[in-house]
Formats: structure tokens, sequence, C-alpha cells
């Protein structure tokens, strides 16, 4: 919901000025803003007390509540806030020390900022005295109250509501500032930092000389197929994003682009803050990002961010879609150019300079173990990793010093052709692709997968205006029923493994258009027109393209990509796997609540690549549940989602989540499971067997009286549960499965067994009663398989 915005009035900030001498501070004067976004401050300041200030945007300035011991994520915590007087819009940026004799004198940080989204309209929730919203924040997150205290004027309450962002262990946030980094007692006692760090730069000796931006072209990756871990090497994640020289010299702040583009005007969001950095001069090197609801870097909104050129629409957009820098490289800082330091010991220094929280973003390095990291970010859906000389020099240039090894590789080809499309399917059937080799237009393979409903629908107006009745390309034709030729004037970037003998792509699958490319730029794989070590250039802004708006909606959740096809012989997208849990959640509610919750994602659909998720991602939304447990195979705390309510099972839908798993056990008693689970895998017996022993288990039971339950598994095979009624642990759980199992194996000896390995079970219906144990996972009842088909398990 976006604050209603009503005629502000002409004098809404005569109290503010009143308090203020505009020649006497530095505080902004400011005016009524015409239109109201939903950005949220949160100001520390050191004035007669110590105190924080929440402000939120609406009717035009920021509505304002004096905090005296700041927010606090306890809902049992309830802080008093007095309403002060409107502050302009301006004022969110002021970050300064306010001079003695003046109102407020002293020290004041921007402590935090971001959005605000009011769940109940925010103009009726002011008068009337209570305001419930959320705070998508670098700090506060998760929704809050404020509510006013009764026959009081001024006097309200900051509450924290119960949400996945709640805290109730004494946990602190970050006490410096999300733009200089500054503390307020820092800023106060005056800046020390740039000093501390020259004489750090002195001992390193490290050269004092002038470093300009456009005299140091950026380092680049040489390519790598496979991952590696080595001693001397640190492994960064990859990220999806523009790259960026991050420039402050002379008291003004820029982003510069690779080709040398001034892109600063485009995020002002993060001007501020790099103007705020307490140094006179620094040269970095990173990576410009926008961050998705799960906190992973998202190209398509990059490339959407990227295209707004109106300064009106770029203020509204820095608020509610603002960039994210992850800094990797410091080549330069107060006048010593650090380009032959060490690269961790530059690495070093950089983390001394960025802010502890906010936009602009340590990007941290993990020594040794590449391949790990490389399986992480794959698992996550990143783009891959980089590898890095720890003692490497700042090399302009290309250079195997830095290698980076790609999850899947991408490049940009030429569309030369279009299939028919089959079925339901509408537009077209898949795209053929060209790319240039010696010159010459070559044919490169087709890529079927990818495309939204809409984008089927658009891009095939758009190739029937660019059909030629012959093939653009020489060499041999592919032998296609119903292929049609197109013009070669549209570019499709395509994830593919790789570039077969004969020269065609193995399974490619499309990833977006790229209108900054020009169609004689696209050069197959291994040919000549490289980038210098044999590297496809990277994206360079901007680039244009947008996403329909979903066709399912919901008061907390917004969906994407729900036309995208995930059963491709079905044709049925994920807006299908959506509405199948919308309409299956008042009976699957019932065995997720409560549980600890692991989903396997598949944002490409079945055939794509999948991973495994078990801890929830920093962004989550904060009606969504987690709760906090210690996993002995990663060796530190995971938070792992809880599915209560239907907005929960939707946004987890909405993650391409197809496979859902359950524990066996609640939260609230994770030692003692709700039932024993015999799982009977058939591999190669027959299902008529799994039957079998299905009913010997159901007869065996009902014998020494106990009850059971049975579903199928979705794929092959039958769950058959026995409630315990939280009475037992794991362990007495797995033993009572131990015995049953043996016991149906001795009964039905030539179907039945209890011998793990596949190898050695003879054709026979496995019973796997291992799977009672912490943190063992069942397919959750009624969750759909990534199968042919789309199955469910069926209770």
């Amino acid at each position: 919901m976006t604050p209603k915005t009503t005629p502000p009035p002409d004098d809404a900030l005569e109290t503010y000025r009143a308090k203020r001498s505009a020649d006497r501070t530095p505080e902004p004067s400011g005016s009524v803003a015409a239109a109201s976004g939903r950005r949220f401050i949160v100001h520390q300041h050191a004035a007669t007390r110590l105190h924080f200030d929440l402000r939120l945007e609406m009717d035009g300035v920021l509505k304002s509540w004096a905090v005296p011991k700041g927010p606090s994520r306890d809902p049992a915590d309830k802080r008093l806030a007095v309403h002060v007087e409107d502050h302009p819009i301006e004022y969110g940026d002021f970050e300064g020390i306010i001079p003695e004799g003046n109102y407020g004198a002293g020290a004041v940080i921007v402590w935090d900022r971001g959005v605000w989204v009011p769940i109940e309209d925010p103009v009726a929730g002011l008068a009337k005295g209570k305001l419930l919203f959320e705070l998508r924040g670098y700090k506060l997150r998760g929704v809050w109250t404020l509510v006013k205290i009764k026959k009081s004027v001024k006097d309200w309450l900051l509450i924290k509501e119960r949400d996945a962002y709640t805290a109730t262990n004494g946990a602190t946030f970050p006490s410096g500032s999300v733009l200089s980094g500054l503390t307020v007692e820092e800023l106060r006692d005056g800046n020390k930092k740039p000093a501390k760090l020259v004489a750090e730069l002195k001992k390193l000796k490290a050269p004092l000389r002038t470093v300009r931006a456009e005299d140091v072209a950026p380092m680049l990756a040489e390519t790598r197929e496979e991952p590696f871990s080595r001693p001397g090497w640190v492994f960064e994640v990859k990220l999806d994003g523009y790259r960026m020289r991050v420039v402050k010299e002379g008291g003004t702040a820029r982003l510069i682009t690779r080709n040398g583009n001034d892109y600063s005007a485009a995020f002002p969001e993060l001007i501020r803050p790099i103007a705020a950095l307490p140094y006179s001069s620094l040269l970095m090197d990173g990576e410009l990002v926008i961050l998705d609801e799960q906190g992973r870097p998202s190209f398509q909104r990059l490339q959407n961010r990227a295209r707004i050129a109106r300064a009106p629409e770029i203020r509204h957009a820095s608020v509610e879609t603002p960039g994210t820098l992850y800094l990797f490289d410091l080549m330069a800082v107060e006048g010593f150019d650090l380009r032959s330091l060490p690269l961790v010991k530059r690495k070093a220094l950089l983390r001394k300079v960025l802010p502890e929280a906010g936009p602009l973003r340590y990007s941290e390095h993990f020594e040794k173990d590449g391949e790990a990291l490389y399986d992480r970010a794959v698992g996550m859906g990143l783009e891959g990793i980089v590898a890095k000389k720890a003692d490497a020099p700042y090399k302009s240039g290309r250079s195997d010093l830095w290698q980076k090894i790609r999850a899947d590789k991408t490049g940009d080809f030429v569309v030369v052709g279009y299939t028919a499309p089959k079925g339901s399917r509408g537009g077209f059937g898949a795209l053929h692709l060209g790319g240039y080799a010696d010159g010459k237009l070559v044919y490169a393979g087709r890529a079927g997968s990818g495309f939204t409903g809409q984008m089927l629908k658009d891009v095939g107006d758009q190739l029937l205006a660019l059909e030629t009745p012959r093939p653009p390309f020489v060499g041999p034709v592919p032998a296609e029923k119903e292929s049609h030729w197109v013009k070669p004037e549209l570019v499709a970037e395509v994830r593919y493994k790789e570039v077969t003998g004969d020269g065609l792509l193995r399974q490619p699958v499309f990833l977006r258009f790229r209108d900054d490319k020009k169609p004689e730029e696209c050069v197959i794989p291994g040919n000549a027109e490289r980038d210098a070590g044999g590297e496809m250039r990277d994206a360079e802004p901007p680039v244009p393209i947008s996403h329909p708006a979903s066709r399912i909606s919901h008061p907390e959740v917004k969906f994407s990509n729900v036309d995208k096809v995930f059963w491709p012989d079905e044709g049925y997208t994920k807006g299908d796997l959506i509405e199948y849990y919308r309409a299956i959640s008042p009976w699957m509610l019932r065995y997720l609540a409560d549980r600890p919750l692991v989903l396997t994602r598949f944002p490409d659909g079945i055939n794509g690549k999948s991973f495994f998720q078990k801890d929830a991602p920093e962004y989550a939304q904060a009606f969504v549940r987690t709760v906090t447990i210690w996993s002995e195979d990663s060796q530190r705390e995971l938070d792992y989602f809880v599915c209560d309510n239907e907005s929960s099972l939707l946004y987890i839908a909405n993650m391409a989540a197809i496979l859902l798993h359950v524990w066996s056990s609640r939260v609230e008693t994770l030692e003692t499971p709700d039932w024993c689970i015999l799982d009977l895998d058939p591999k190669e017996a027959s299902f008529a067997d799994v039957v079998t022993v299905a009913k010997a288990v159901q007869a065996l039971c009902d014998d020494i009286g106990l009850p059971t339950g049975i579903k199928t598994s979705g794929s092959s095979g039958l769950h058959v549960l026995i409630p315990l009624g939280r009475q037992v642990t794991y362990e007495q759980s797995r033993t009572l499965g131990g015995l049953l199992a043996r016991v149906i194996a001795a009964e039905l000896p030539d179907i039945a067994t209890v011998t793990r390995q596949v190898q050695k079970r003879g054709g026979k219906v496995y019973l796997d009663y291992v799977q009672n144990g912490h943190g063992r996972l069942l397919v959750a009842p009624f969750s759909a398989r990534p199968l042919p088909g789309a199955p469910v398990s069926m209770p």
C-alpha cells in the first residue's frame, strides 16, 4: 500500500522552521513535497540526551517521533515515541553537527533508512492513533506498530510485532551510520578515522601519489571451466550486476562504468553514502546490483532501473528499488596508491573504510576452499565465483591472477528464426540462434525454454514482422519442420552447458533479450572476435526490458514470472503451481504448521537447475515465520522456514519451490517426533509389491495396537506413518521402525528387504526406517513433485 496523499497545509513545516535559523544551522529548510513516497529514516541524535528519531514520509513531509531509547525487536519492550514537528523530506539525507546555541544542538547520524509499507490506511491510522506498517531498512525489518497513549497529546508507543524479525535475546543493532559508517560519538568528537588510516598506510609504505579513476582501467578475470581449492587464493561470489569504479574526490562522488560512462545521476541513493564516507579521496572497485526479495541480485530489475531517465522517476525508484554496491577492492585512499599492495591487505583496508550496514557493502571472501563456495553459489542460483591470488597487486586489464568460474556458461546469440508452437503454447515454439565465426553468420542451435507466456506473444509479434523467406546464415540448415526465418536483428542472451564439436549449443535456455548488443558482436564461443583473454564482454548499462504484471493477486504476496513454463510436456506454469498450493492450503497447512521446512527450488522448471534450501534468506518477507536451529552439518545456526498460513505457503511457492520437505517433529518439541516413518522404496520392484508390503505393515501394526496412516511418495513408493504423539525420542522411533521393518522382511523375504545398498536388494522393496532422526526429512503431504505429469504426495 502506498500512503494516501492529502493536500498538505501551507504551514506544515511552520513549526519546524520557527525552531531553526537557516543561517545558523546546516539543517535543510526544505519545503512540502508535491507528492509522497514511502521512505523512512531513523536518525540518532546526540542532543541534550541521546535519542533516536523515527521519520515516515507522508503528505509531503516526514512525520516524526522522538524515541528516547531507540527501537527494540522485542515485542514486550514497548518504547516511548514522542510525536514531534514534521520535518522536510530533504532532512532524510541530513547528517552532521547542529552548532551549540541552536535547537537540538549536537551530532546527528542517519542510523537507518529504507522503505515503509503501511498495512492499513496511514492517514486514518494517524488520526485514530494507531499506525501498523512494515519497515524494510538496513537494520529495521518487519512489522511495527505506533500506538498513541490514551489521554496524551504527543506520547505514542513504538512496538515490534511478532514476525520473522522478532528478537527476544537482547540482540543489538550495528551502531554506525548507514551513510558514513561513523557512530554518533565519532561524529561528535571529530572524525579521526582518516588519520589512523594514513598512519597505517605509511607503515605499509604505500606510495603517496594521486590516482585518477580515468587512468585506472578495471582489473579483469580470465575464465576457468572448473572450480578449485588452493592455499594462497581467496574466493568471492560472482554477482550479476554492473561493474563500477566508485570515486570520491574533491568532495564529489561518482559512479563510473567499465567503459568509462558516468552513471552517477542514475543512482543518487548511492552517491549520497559515497560522498558521506569520512575520507577526502577514494577509488574503489565493485559491482552495482538490485536485490530481490530473497536478497539475491536481480539483473532484470537492474536493467529496468537503469533505463529510467527522468529525474522524478529516478527519485522514486531510488526509494522503491534502491541499488546496492558490493565493493571488493580499494585502489587508492587519502592520496595513497594501494595498487601495489597484496589483495588481502587492500581488502582489509577496504573493510575499515566501509560502513557496517547500508547500501555500500563489503564483498566477503573465503580462503582456500573454492569448490565449497562454488557449490554453495550454484545451490543458491548465483552466477558463480571469482578466484583471486591473495598476494596479487591490482593490475588493469585481464590477468590470470583473477579467474572467474561460472555456474553455467552464458553468451549472446543472434535470433535467426523460430519454430511453430505446439499444443496450447502461443507465439512460437523455440528460437533458432546463430553467431559469427570468421565474419560469417552460422547456425548455433535453438532455445525452447525460459520464456513466459506473455513473452511468447510479444516476441512472436516481433518475429512475424522480421520474417524473411531464406535462412540468414551460411552453412547447413536444420531439418526442422515448420521453421520460419527472420532478419538477424534481435539478440538473445542464452545459458548453455557447452558448445558441441559441431558448433551447436548444448541445453540452451533463454535468459533475456539484449538491445545493448549489435548482432555482429555475437561471436560463436571459441572464435576470434573476443575480448582479450577469450571472454565475452560483461553487460554495460542500460538494457531495457520488462516483465508483465502477474495475473494472480494476493494482499501480501507479489508474484513474479507466473507464466514461466515449469512442466514443459504438460504446459503447466509457475502460476499453476501457485494456484495449486493456494487451493490445497486448507488441507496441506495442517501438516506444515509448526514444522521446520526445507525447500527444493526450480527457477527454470523441472528440466532446469535446482537447489536445496534450508536457510531462509535475509530478506524473506516479515509475515513468513522462521525458527533458528543449530546444524551439525553446517556447524552454524540456520533459519528454517515455518509455514503456518496461506500467505507463507504462496510466498514459498513464488520462490519456485516445487518440492517441500518437513521434519517429523515440531519446533516446540524438536527431539520428540509426531510419527515413525517407514519409506517403502521399490526402485526395481513392482508397485504391486509395494502395496503388498504396505498392507503387511498395516496388519502388523493392527496386531500390536498401533494406528497407521499412508501416503504416496509422489514418485514410485509409499510412506507408512505411525503416530507417536510426541511421546518418544527420535532414537526410540528409529528403533521401533527397525523392528517393524525386520519383521516384515522376515515375513515377506521374496519381495521385502532392509538392505540399504540398491545393488544388493535383488529387486525387492526396501523398508527404509533410517529416515527417523533429528533433521531427517519427509516429503510433505500434498507436496508437488518435479516429475513429468506433476504428481503429488497424496495421503
